[in-house]
């Protein structure tokens, strides 16, 4: 019997023993950026002449790595390859799969500080940020690993004299992966060894921004045993080879974490039959959200004014899960925003290899360039209470912004903008409230501060949200504490890190014998 497992723990931080283990991570990683890493491809390393680069968004002159770049010809042979490995692969046993998992998990777990440190070098994850994607890697293994051998025998079904029922799970083929850059660890880990340990093969197109730290995680998974094939790595663009891969006849399932926009431009090719291919094939998608934090007149204000401030401004508010909305009932709005104005001037914004900053750079120019656009839309929907301003001369840092007085169905209410940006709207009374956090086509997180417990009890049946948080932030969900994923817009509500989240990576077969 597998023993229960318990989520990685968070460093403390405060602790100089631990400050000075990350410290030194930093230093080490930092002598080892501007390596080259290539393609994975039937378990053989492939160069390519074309390449990605990968720069720090913090020190856009310091470059992380390099990466090989897939075109349409390596796609199509790590698809094969895939498709060639699924025969083998597909019969080990449950249990056999998943200790690679735990080998991989324990792997990590003792190099925890240097996978974060690629983190803050990458994508600009402030330490305490980086060390929780790196913890929730780790949970991702050891989670799926341990659900997939609770799985192994199938689900009890009926049987009757003369005759056995059996209800199994099988595998259902090559699986592609296109995980975002910003749980870059975390999601990429979980999306891509969901499939493999139920006994899919993977082609793994990992987002240009992270393309290093997803490097670093295959070369894991080869040193804990994986099969050549059985996972292919494959970074490219996603117009060329991401498109390639959605279409190929040979894909079964398609894993996607990223925008609204490209996840319905997925699920629309994914739905057309391709020349060759015998199957439907199968879409799990999170695509984002535009989230709430809702505040009660019979709310603890404190409580209230920190679960929006960490709710808004955690990873620059690069989180399908931030709370971007505040809405406050019109008897405490003033003084919550006046407090969250406050809290937030306090922030400190600056290079995430540093100790003690909260918030490091928005991960790329395009972002930076889409974030400060918003502003001046704030600006004329609404009233700048405070930030606004932003700097690229060296990386790409945006300051902590807070709108107020926005209309419900506003842009900067109804778009998701994704940076550091959250805007406050004012409800006459609960129902209100409700009713305007309902209002947008997302429904990811949402969170409700009140004390009144009838209210608490409506927001369960009527606040429309897959993860719903009473009396704290809205993001921060821990694998098998709180499974992940949303209604509407926001994707498939798969909800990744829970119960049922193996089980949609595979089939069920009903197998039934007369004696």
């Amino acid at each position: 019997m597998v023993q229960p497992y318990k989520h990685e723990p968070f460093t403390d931080f405060e602790q100089q023993e631990h400050k000075k283990a990350f410290e030194d991570a930093l230093k080490q990683v930092k002598e080892q950026l501007g390596q080259h890493h290539d393609l994975l491809i039937n378990g053989e390393r492939v160069r390519t002449d074309d390449t990605i680069t990968s720069t720090n968004p913090a020190n856009t002159k310091q470059v992380v790595g390099t990466i090989s770049k897939a075109n349409q010809e390596l796609a199509e042979k790590a698809v094969q390859s895939a498709s060639d490995a699924f025969e083998d692969w597909r019969k080990w046993d449950p249990r056999a799969r998943a200790e690679i998992l735990f080998r991989a998990a324990s792997k990590i777990r003792r190099r925890k500080h240097e996978f974060s440190s690629y983190l803050v070098y990458e994508v600009g994850k402030p330490w305490k940020e980086a060390d929780a994607d790196t913890a929730e890697a780790i949970d991702f293994l050891e989670y799926y690993g341990r659900q997939m051998i609770e799985l192994k025998e199938g689900k009890a079904i009926e049987s009757r004299p003369g005759e056995e029922n059996r209800y199994v799970y099988q595998p259902i083929g090559v699986t592609v992966v296109i995980p975002p850059w910003n749980l870059a660890l975390a999601i990429m880990a979980g999306t891509t060894v969901a499939p493999l340990v139920a006994g899919n093969t993977v082609v793994m197109k990992p987002a240009s921004n992270s393309a290093v730290i997803a490097a670093k995680f295959v070369e894991v998974l080869e040193e804990s045993g994986l099969p050549k094939g059985v996972l292919n790595f494959v970074p490219g663009s996603g117009g060329e080879v991401g498109d390639y891969l959605v279409d190929h006849p040979k894909t079964a399932l398609i894993s996607f974490t990223g925008s609204r926009d490209v996840g319905l431009r997925i699920m629309e090719r994914a739905s057309v039959r391709q020349p060759g291919q015998n199957h439907l094939k199968q879409v799990i998608a999170e695509m984002g959200g535009k989230d709430t934090v809702v505040v009660d007149k019979e709310a603890d204000i404190d409580t209230a004014v920190d679960a929006i401030v960490v709710s808004a401004f955690g990873f620059s508010g690069q989180k399908c899960s931030s709370g971007s909305r505040a809405v406050v009932h019109e008897d405490v709005y003033d003084e919550v925003l006046e407090k969250v104005k406050a809290a937030t001037e306090k922030l400190t914004v600056g290079n995430a290899s540093e100790e003690n900053v909260y918030m490091g750079p928005v991960v790329d120019q395009g972002a930076y360039d889409k974030i400060m656009s918003y502003m001046e839309i704030g600006k004329e929907e609404g009233r700048l209470v405070t930030g606004g301003k932003g700097d690229d001369s060296k990386g790409y840092f945006i300051n902590p912004t807070i709108f107020a007085d926005l209309d419900p169905n506003s842009r900067m209410q109804q778009e998701e903008i994704f940076g550091p940006v959250v805007c406050f709207t004012k409800a006459k009374d609960f129902d209100e409230a409700i009713d305007i956090a309902n209002n947008t086509e997302y429904g990811l997180t949402g969170a409700v501060i009140s004390d009144n417990r009838a209210h608490l009890e409506k927001a369960k049946y009527d606040f429309h949200v897959g993860n719903l948080y009473f009396n704290r932030n809205c993001t921060g969900a821990i694998v098998g504490y709180q499974p992940f994923g949303g209604f509407k817009m926001s994707g498939t509500d798969s909800k990744a890190g829970g119960p049922d989240y193996i089980a949609l990576h595979m089939q069920a077969k009903t197998i039934s014998e007369k004696f």
